[in-house]
C-alpha cells in the first residue's frame, strides 16, 4: 500500500534520549531481547504479557515493602491477579521527589486560576502538608478501604487531598464543582463516603458561582458522611454552616494541614483500591469504576514514562477538570518526578490566548489539551506561535474525542513544528491508553502512533477476528495490571462483566469503532466514535468523525451532530444537525446542497443524511465529548431524564431543542 508522508519524524537526538529507548537497552542488556522495531517489541509485549509487566516493574524500579510471588496468576478477564504479595502506595511514588536535595526549591506544583494569581508548591512542602493531611483524616476515624470524595476544582488542595488519602490507604472519588447535585448524588451515594472535601464555589469565564448551598445538599443527602473539609477558594472569608441536626464537623482546609508531620504511607497490597472513577453518566447511573495502587503506578511508569516520555526535567500540563480521569494522569505525573502545572478556569477567557499564555509563561515541555479546544482556536483563526513563544514544548497531548487530520496540521502550523502529537485513546474504564504516542516513532496525520505496550488492541470483524485496514470493534484480548478491580457495589461482578465482557467471553470490548494501518514502523490506529453511534446504513458502516471532518470543513458550520435512526423499526432516518457561525433558523439551501454533495462525493453515497437542521449548540458531556447516543435516545422516543444525565453534562438546556424535535417528528410520521 501506499504510505502518506508524515508530519513529523523525531530527531536522531529525540530517539537518542527517550526513555523507551533506554528500556529497550535495558531489555537487551538485562534480558538478551533485540528488537528490530516498535511493532515486534509490542507483539513480545502481548504475548509475553508476566515477563513484559515484570520488566516494567524492574526498569522502573517500583517501590515496593515485600515481594511479589508471582507476576499474574491467570492470564483471563475478569478476574486475574497481578503481582500478589507485594504492598506498596502510589502517594509514597508521587511523593519520591521529596527526597532530592533541592527539594525546598524545587517546585512539584505550580498553579493559577481566574481566582488566584499564579503560586508554587515546592515537593517539600507539599509532602508536608500531605503528612499534616494523612493525620487529620486518620484522625477522624479514616480506616484503609473508607471512601473520602471532594468536590472541588483542579487546585492545590486536590492534590493533596488526593495524596493524603491515599497514603492513609483510602479510596479517593472527585467530582468537580461544576456539576450539579444530582450528578454528584449519582455517584457519591454508590459509594458511601465518610469525608468530603468542597470549596464554596469557583469561578469560571469571569463569572462566579456559589456551591454552598450545594455542598450542604450533599451533607443532607449523603449519611455516610461525618465531615467536611471546607477550602474557602472563590471567597476568602467564605464559611459553611450545617444543619447541627445533622452532626457534620466543618474543618477548615488551614486546619486540617497546621500540625505539619512526616506520616510515611501505608503499604498496602497490590490490588488496594485507589480510587473511583466514573463513566460518563450521560445514561444511566454511573459506573463507579475502582483502579488500585499497583496498577495505577505501573501502567503510569509504563504510559507516561515510556509512551508520553515524561521524566524529573518535564513541565507537565494537562487542562482537566476534576472529574476526569486526565485529572488523575496529570497528578499522577508526580510519580515521574515531573512538575505538574494547574490551571482552573476557562482555557478561552478573556481571550484564546488565557491558556497558551499559562503554557509559554510557565515553559510547559508538555502541554496536554482536547481536540474541541483545538477546534476553537482553529475557527477561531487563532495562531498561539505567532503571540508567544512555545518552543519549550515537546510534546502536545490530545485526548477526549478523535482528532481529525486538520486537526493534527493545525498544531504543527500553528503551535509547533517540532513535538510529539500523543494522542491517545483509552481513558476512564481501562486506567490505560489502548492506542496512542512512541517518541521514536514518525506521526501520520489523523492516526495515532501505535498501540499500547502490554495492551493486547485489536479491530474485530462480527465475527470476532481481528482485522486490519478496515473498521471494527476495538476490543483488549489480555489482561493488564490498570484494568479495574470491579465496579464499586457490584457483588456479584454481573454489571462488570455485561460492561466489557458479554459480546466476546474474556474479551474487553470497549465500545469503539476502530480501524489499524499497517505502517512501515508499526501499527497505527483511527478511532471512529463509539460503536454504538457509529452509522450503519445498509450494512455499511462510518464512523461520525468522518462525516464531521467533511461537514465542520464548512467555513459557515461551527459545529455538527449527526444521528442515524436505522433502528427505530421503520424507514431509517438520518438527521444532521449544524450550529452555523451566524445565527439563522434554518440552513440556507444552497449551503444544504454543498453540504450533502460533499457527503456524496468525499465520503459515500449511502451515507448522506436525509435532511439537515439547524440547531444552537451540540450537547456535549463535561469532557466535551457529543453526546450522540442520549440525543439518538431522545429522538428514538426514550424520556429525557432516562436518556440522559443533564447534571453531567456542559450545556444541559441544550437537550430541550432535541426533545421538542422528537415530539414534532413523532406526531408527523
Amino acid at each position: 500500500m501506499d504510505h502518506p508522508t508524515p508530519l513529523w519524524r523525531p530527531s536522531a537526538e529525540r530517539i537518542e534520549q527517550a526513555a523507551i529507548t533506554r528500556y529497550c537497552r535495558w531489555l537487551k542488556d538485562h534480558r538478551g531481547l533485540d528488537f528490530a522495531d516498535y511493532e515486534s517489541l509490542w507483539q513480545w509485549s502481548v504475548t509475553e504479557i508476566e515477563a513484559f509487566w515484570e520488566t516494567i516493574w524492574q526498569f522502573s524500579q517500583m517501590k515496593s515493602h515485600s515481594p511479589y510471588r508471582q507476576v499474574l496468576d491467570r492470564r483471563v478477564m475478569p478476574g486475574a491477579k497481578w503481582f500478589e504479595g507485594s504492598t506498596l502506595n502510589y502517594a509514597e511514588h508521587a511523593l519520591a521527589g521529596a527526597a532530592r536535595a533541592d527539594a525546598a526549591t524545587r517546585p512539584a506544583l505550580i498553579f493559577q486560576s481566574e481566582i488566584r494569581s499564579r503560586g508554587e508548591m515546592s515537593w517539600s512542602q507539599l509532602a508536608a502538608q500531605v503528612g499534616a493531611m494523612t493525620a487529620t483524616l486518620e484522625g477522624l476515624g479514616v480506616h484503609p478501604g473508607d471512601r473520602v470524595v471532594s468536590y472541588m476544582p483542579n487546585i492545590p488542595e486536590s492534590v493533596v487531598a488526593l495524596l493524603a488519602t491515599a497514603s492513609g490507604g483510602g479510596v479517593w472519588s472527585s467530582c468537580s464543582p461544576d456539576m450539579g447535585p444530582v450528578s454528584v448524588l449519582d455517584r457519591f451515594r454508590q459509594i458511601e463516603p465518610r469525608v468530603l472535601f468542597a470549596v464554596d464555589g469557583y469561578r469560571y469565564g469571569g463569572k462566579d458561582y456559589d456551591r454552598r448551598d450545594v455542598v450542604r445538599e450533599l451533607v443532607a443527602q449523603l449519611p455516610t458522611l461525618e465531615a467536611v473539609i471546607f477550602v474557602p477558594y472563590l471567597d476568602p472569608d467564605a464559611r459553611l454552616e450545617l444543619d447541627a441536626a445533622r452532626g457534620v464537623r466543618v474543618i477548615p482546609f488551614t486546619e486540617a494541614i497546621a500540625n505539619p508531620v512526616t506520616t510515611a504511607p501505608r503499604p498496602l497490597p497490590f490490588e488496594h483500591p485507589l480510587w473511583i472513577v466514573y463513566s460518563s453518566g450521560t445514561t444511566g447511573m454511573p459506573k463507579p469504576i475502582v483502579h488500585c495502587h499497583g496498577g495505577s503506578v505501573i501502567e503510569t511508569a509504563k504510559g507516561t514514562g515510556l509512551a508520553l516520555d515524561v521524566n524529573e526535567d518535564d513541565r507537565f500540563f494537562w487542562f482537566s477538570s476534576t472529574s476526569w480521569i486526565m485529572w488523575n494522569v496529570l497528578v499522577s505525573a508526580l510519580t515521574r518526578g515531573a512538575t505538574i502545572l494547574q490551571f482552573d478556569g476557562n482555557p478561552g477567557h478573556p481571550d484564546l490566548g488565557t491558556l497558551w499564555r499559562f503554557v509559554a509563561q510557565e515553559r510547559a515541555t508538555f502541554c496536554g489539551i482536547s481536540p474541541a479546544f483545538i477546534a476553537l482556536c482553529a475557527k477561531g483563526g487563532y495562531s498561539p506561535r505567532e503571540h508567544f513563544d512555545l518552543t519549550a514544548i515537546r510534546t502536545v497531548g490530545c485526548t477526549g474525542s478523535p482528532l481529525t487530520e486538520d486537526g493534527y496540521r493545525w498544531v504543527y502550523d500553528h503551535v509547533h513544528d517540532d513535538v510529539m502529537l500523543a494522542s491517545i485513546s483509552g481513558g476512564t474504564d481501562p486506567g490505560t491508553a489502548f492506542v496512542g504516542s512512541c517518541p521514536t516513532l514518525p506521526i501520520y496525520a489523523g492516526e495515532m502512533q501505535c498501540r499500547g505496550l502490554g495492551i493486547a488492541t485489536y479491530a474485530y470483524d462480527d465475527n470476532g477476528k481481528p482485522v486490519l485496514d478496515q473498521v471494527g470493534e476495538l476490543v483488549c484480548s489480555e489482561p493488564f495490571p490498570s484494568m479495574p478491580l470491579y465496579f464499586w457495589g457490584d457483588k456479584d461482578g454481573k454489571r462488570y462483566y455485561e460492561s466489557y465482557f458479554d459480546v466476546w467471553p474474556g474479551v474487553w470490548r470497549h465500545g469503539d469503532w476502530l480501524k489499524l494501518i499497517p505502517r512501515p514502523e508499526s501499527v497505527t490506529a483511527v478511532i471512529y466514535g463509539r460503536s454504538d453511534s457509529t452509522i450503519n446504513r445498509h450494512g455499511i458502516r462510518m464512523g461520525t468523525s468522518e462525516l464531521y471532518r467533511v461537514v465542520e470543513g464548512f467555513a459557515e458550520v461551527a459545529d455538527s451532530l449527526v444521528v442515524d435512526l436505522e433502528y427505530l423499526g421503520r424507514p431509517s432516518f438520518m438527521a444532521l444537525f449544524v450550529v452555523l457561525r451566524e445565527a439563522r433558523a434554518d440552513v440556507p439551501e444552497e449551503l444544504k446542497r454543498s453540504i450533502l454533495h460533499a457527503i456524496r462525493t468525499g465520503l459515500s453515497a449511502r451515507h448522506v443524511p436525509d435532511d439537515v437542521f439547524v440547531i444552537a449548540e451540540v450537547p456535549r458531556t463535561i469532557s466535551g465529548k457529543k453526546m450522540e447516543v442520549p440525543v439518538k435516545k431522545i429522538l428514538l422516543g426514550h424520556a429525557v431524564e432516562k436518556a440522559a444525565n443533564r447534571d453531567s453534562m456542559a450545556n444541559p438546556k441544550s437537550l430541550d431543542w432535541f426533545v421538542e424535535f422528537a415530539k414534532a417528528r413523532e406526531a408527523t410520521t
